[in-house]
């Protein structure tokens, strides 16, 4: 009786009212399939596993991975006598993508509200670092809030859309998650920090060293199909950090905004903006928590279904 309760823990999905999207519910009966002919072989569930968690993380790329795709091909193949200005031309185009994933149920409302809050945030602080001359857009367009383009809160947006999925499709639990109240305050003296620098010390190092004390404890539980890996909290912000300082490599690279030393010739962006993103990722859970508020991983044992 004890293994055939086990090998349902590893088929069956767990119970809760998961709210999947048609693409995610195709890559869970697959793998559902696939481990049903693979018991006990496990070189070969190991497999099935490294697929569906690479299929699921690039699902939950996608706004991401579309927009980049827009930004480069706005870059080399959008004329530049066009009757819309590029920048109006992107904004327009990241509208339509957007709502196009919200109609082909591709992204669901409740990932569209986080994204619309990022898009508040990440705006808001846009047209404050390019007053301070951080970085610059393309002077066109009328689609824009003073020198910042409608579609830069697109690429905010992006990065919530990804955090806000791999919350619902990884079922994320934690671990001594530290208390929201007190991730509340360490995000608002990051976003702060952001245009306080400005004019007083730079606190972020003092920023990270509060992250590291914070969420130093805390291990994040995902759920891929049947497998339940671990992580420590730390590590993920990292990894995702450097995951969008590539993409931010590939937008200054596609034009889409450039940094001072960027403007008389594209290079790589320094590694000295990994700690703004890692910074950045506290504002992202934060925002994302208070929609999907942190739960504690199911007991072992569990196998309800």
């Amino acid at each position: 009786m004890g293994v055939v309760l086990r090998d349902l823990r590893l088929t069956l999905p767990r119970a809760g009212a998961r709210e999947l999207t048609v693409v995610e519910e195709r890559v869970d009966a697959w793998a559902r399939a696939r481990l049903a002919r693979l018991r006990g072989r496990r070189v070969r569930t190991g497999l099935v596993e490294l697929t569906v968690f690479t299929l699921k993380q690039g699902w939950a790329c996608l706004f991401g991975a579309l927009l980049l795709a827009l930004l480069l091909a706005a870059r080399f193949w959008y004329p530049d006598d066009a009757w819309l200005a590029r920048n109006d031309a992107l904004t327009v185009a990241a509208l339509v993508l957007q709502a196009g994933m919200l109609l082909t149920r591709l992204e669901t409302v409740r990932e569209l509200r986080v994204v619309l809050l990022f898009h508040v945030v990440g705006t808001a602080m846009e047209v404050f670092k390019t007053d301070a001359g951080s970085w610059s857009y393309a002077a066109e367009g009328v689609l824009r809030v003073g020198a910042v383009p409608l579609f830069s809160g697109f690429m905010y947006g992006a990065v919530g859309s990804y955090l806000v999925r791999v919350f619902r499709i990884f079922e994320l639990r934690f671990d001594r998650y530290p208390r929201r109240w007190v991730t509340a305050v360490l995000a608002v003296a990051v976003y702060a920090n952001f245009f306080t620098h400005h004019w007083v010390a730079d606190a972020r190092w003092v920023l990270v060293a509060a992250v590291v004390l914070v969420f130093g404890r805390s291990v994040m539980h995902l759920r891929v199909h049947a497998a339940r890996p671990r992580m420590p909290v730390l590590l993920a912000f990292t990894l995702v950090a450097g995951f969008i300082w590539l993409a931010e490599n590939v937008a200054t690279f596609a034009g889409a905004w450039l940094y001072p030393s960027q403007v008389d010739g594209w290079h790589v962006v320094g590694g000295s903006k990994l700690v703004s993103w890692f910074l950045l990722m506290i504002i992202s859970v934060v925002l994302v928590t208070w929609v999907h508020p942190p739960q504690a991983p199911d007991p072992v044992g569990d196998v309800t279904t």
